[in-house]
């Protein structure tokens, strides 16, 4: 399933060349498909270390067997942006303590996994959408004010993200989401960077009668809105 050309852009990445093959998502996920859920064989493919199979590997763990303990020893071997959302949207979001998680990994300053809380983040505002409750909102606005001054860029682009999801939610959060992005732009430059790459989006948000969320009035369906 291997493709040289696809292998370059994994290598962009960061990955070693030694450690891709250079087989494209859908294909491993193809193969996951007719494999089935098989930790056993999930844990011999993660420790080989190479790129692909260890995306697999996520696609096949026990979302009821793995532990704690084995995600944290997951995370800690990431060494790629791709590979750590894979991961969480993928694995994490459907463990019973992935909440648990957003609260942990957001206060360690190790990239991956700090990355990693934000990504939870979205990815469970994507899943409850309008359902999500405002605790966990606040909860979420009180670790971005505390995380947005991390300059690094793969921390600080998942923290606007979430910025910008909570936005999404309807018209009180895209108002209240502007505000706590206008707060950051009067901060520091890292803090700055979020504050203005959310509002970019925040402020150009629309209700589209086709779905439960806001979109963007730049996008194709949220333009007719305008």
């Amino acid at each position: 399933m291997s493709d040289e050309k696809y292998k370059k852009n994994v290598i962009r990445l960061g990955i070693s060349k030694d450690k891709a093959w250079g087989v494209r998502t859908g294909d491993i996920r193809k193969l996951a498909r007719k494999i089935g859920t098989n930790h056993k064989l999930a844990g011999e493919l993660w420790q080989n270390g190479i790129h692909e199979e260890q995306l697999l590997a996520v696609l096949l763990f026990d979302q009821k067997e793995i532990t704690y303990q084995e995600i944290e020893n997951l995370m800690g071997e990431i060494n790629s942006w791709d590979l750590c959302d894979h991961i969480c949207k993928n694995l994490i979001i459907k463990t019973s303590f992935a909440a648990d998680i957003m609260k942990s990994w957001s206060k360690q300053r190790s990239l991956y996994f700090r990355r990693a809380a934000f990504v939870l983040m979205t990815a469970e505002m994507i899943k409850k959408r309008e359902k999500i409750e405002p605790e966990q909102v606040e909860l979420y606005i009180e670790r971005i004010k505390a995380c947005a001054d991390d300059n690094r860029p793969h921390v600080r682009k998942a923290v606007s993200l979430v910025l910008r999801e909570i936005g999404k939610i309807n018209y009180h959060y895209q108002e209240k989401a502007i505000l706590v992005a206008y707060e950051l732009i009067g901060e520091g430059k890292a803090s700055a960077w979020v504050g203005k790459n959310a509002v970019k989006e925040l402020e150009t948000l629309v209700k589209v009668e086709e779905r439960g969320r806001l979109l963007t009035a730049n996008s194709k369906m949220g333009s007719k809105y305008k």
